[in-house]
């Protein structure tokens, strides 16, 4: 049987890639994503061009309901999740800390902190032997900020990252004899539409003068990772940390 695998924030930037990938390795996808409908598309047809298959759900992952949607829509299309891809996340606008307002700290711990339990809960529930799943993979996408701090640009990104390595590794831990692996992603800089969202689409080439490979990465670097994650050849790798951030 082919491996069923949610993807959430997978219709652009790196979760876009990995859907692509997955879909090129004979995934079944269920993509989330936020409001992007036509991105979500596009990336669902190439999923389908490169092999796998693929279906679409918008939602909001900070919503326990409509996260239990995406699963349901996912299970009803294509089977029982096997694999689980917490990518989904903000980071509000670049600056200080002593300036970043209370709604935009509320949204980013929301999206990246409960979203990714609230997604990571549904799979587990979804894959756990001792729930009546056949076992599986998660894989959580954190940022390279979660050890750096980023200071002066995004803190409470920083801060909400971090909760989510430590959120895998726990969850590595708890899932391990119920079938579930679970490791994290840390990407670097990496060349998404984010870096404009944030206020400076110019920061992956500013960021590249301190990496010590002199770039920043492409979606599909990290997605490679992620998709080795998720595979039988990472069998016995589980509670990982993994960084690809060229050297960050």
């Amino acid at each position: 049987m082919a491996p069923v695998t949610v993807v959430s924030g997978g219709g652009r930037g790196i979760g876009a890639a990995i859907a692509r990938l997955l879909g090129q390795r004979g995934h079944r996808v269920g993509i989330g994503y936020e409001r992007d409908d036509e991105s979500a598309r596009r990336t669902a047809e190439a999923v389908r061009a490169a092999g796998g298959e693929a279906v679409t759900h918008r939602l909001d992952i900070t919503d326990e309901e409509q996260v239990d949607a995406l699963f349901d829509t996912v299970t009803e299309s294509f089977g029982q999740v096997t694999g689980l891809v917490c990518n989904a996340g903000v980071s509000g606008p670049l600056g200080s800390f002593s300036e970043v307002s209370t709604a935009v700290l509320r949204r980013v711990v929301d999206v990246n902190v409960l979203g990714t339990l609230l997604c990571a809960r549904r799979g587990a529930l979804a894959m756990s032997t001792r729930h009546g799943g056949a076992g599986g993979a998660i894989v959580t996408v954190s940022s390279a900020a979660a050890t750096l701090g980023s200071p002066h640009e995004y803190v409470h990104y920083a801060a909400s990252k971090a909760a989510v390595d430590s959120m895998a590794v726990g969850l590595a831990k708890e899932l391990g004899p119920e079938g579930v692996r679970v490791n994290s992603v840390q990407p670097g800089s990496v060349f998404t539409e984010m870096h404009a969202a944030m206020g400076d689409p110019e920061r992956p080439w500013k960021k590249a003068e301190i990496t010590p490979l002199r770039r920043s990465g492409e979606p599909a670097e990290i997605a490679h990772a992620v998709a080795w994650l998720l595979s039988a050849e990472a069998s016995f790798t589980t509670g990982a940390v993994l960084r690809v951030a060229g050297g960050l």
